[in-house]
């Protein structure tokens, strides 16, 4: 991406490690080696460490210490935060739990509004639909551990089939609007659309769905609410398929109990922090925790 490559190429995040060992003291010409072979190209040695010993960069001098006093870090321009803020009103992005946050009070760079999609058709997933993103997210852990997966599945035809198979990747069709998973181990098909898998459980290794195999650890978090910009209905969209306890406090207040597995507290971590001042967690204290972890995380990073 042109819009990233000045700062995030390759070779600029290659150097930044080079400049942190050197930081730290540790720096030597192997260990410039390994750190390049690692993360930029094999020939890249023959530019960037004549370039740093001969001090045409000026960044370390020939015994390859540097003047700097801490580890370099890259942030992020009004542009680049600009057009990922405008990504991030894709539908599609919810699939994947991508944590924006930190581009609440930005301005995109353009909206779905600016531009006109035509000849596709009009029955495209339904990617806000809680169901569907929970699908997709089991489909794409499975794919990550390399497990096999049972799938309750629907035909064109509305006939009813169990498939046990092995996703192992997503196609996207951009005509028809469509996510679809490649499979093995299924003598029906190696193709399927995921608009049509009613259930998908991971299986363990003895082929039992792990949601069965081991003892789910359940949590909650507790949470006031600011009924502003409609807040009070995204977050019931938004943790529609969840257990919870809604009560009214004031006016505008809400206090909503959410349960959980123990195993989704990232997502849920994620899902709370995009709804930004409109909610404050008060319980359980260690959820807070995470919460305060994130943000000054986030803070140390330089972003706003």
């Amino acid at each position: 991406m042109v819009l990233f490559h000045e700062i995030y190429s390759c070779y600029y995040h290659t150097v930044s490690k080079i400049l942190s060992a050197s930081v730290k003291g540790s720096l030597t010409e192997s260990e410039m080696l390994t750190l390049i072979k690692e993360y930029a190209f094999a020939e890249s040695h023959l530019a960037i460490i004549p370039a740093l010993k001969n001090e045409n960069w000026q960044l370390v001098d020939e015994k390859l210490q540097t003047p700097l006093v801490h580890q370099p870090s890259t942030g992020l321009t009004i542009l680049q935060k600009r057009w990922l803020k405008a990504i991030s009103l894709d539908p599609r992005i919810r699939l994947f739990s991508v944590d924006f946050t930190i581009l609440e009070d930005v301005e995109p760079l353009f909206t779905p509004e600016d531009y006109v999609v035509f000849d596709n058709y009009n029955d495209g997933d339904d990617y806000e639909n809680e169901h569907y993103i929970r699908i997709f997210q089991a489909l794409q852990k499975a794919i990550h551990a390399h497990k096999k997966v049972l799938i309750q599945y629907s035909s064109r035809k509305n006939n009813q089939r169990t498939i046990s198979c092995t996703p192992y990747q997503f196609e996207y069709s951009e005509k028809d609007d469509k996510f679809r998973i490649r499979i093995l181990g299924c003598r029906y098909a190696n193709i399927l659309n995921v608009s049509r898998i009613q259930e998908c459980d991971i299986l363990d290794e003895e082929g039992i769905p792990l949601r069965e195999s081991r003892n789910i650890i359940s949590d909650y978090l507790i949470m006031e609410l600011l009924d502003e910009r409609n807040a009070l209905e995204r977050v019931m969209l938004h943790f529609a398929h969840f257990e919870k306890e809604a009560l009214r406090i004031s006016e505008q207040k809400y206090r909503i109990k959410i349960y959980y597995e123990r195993d989704d507290e990232t997502e849920m971590l994620i899902r709370v922090l995009s709804f930004g001042p409109f909610v404050k967690v008060t319980e359980p204290e260690h959820f807070v925790d995470l919460i305060k972890k994130r943000l000054l995380m986030q803070k140390s990073c330089g972003l706003k």
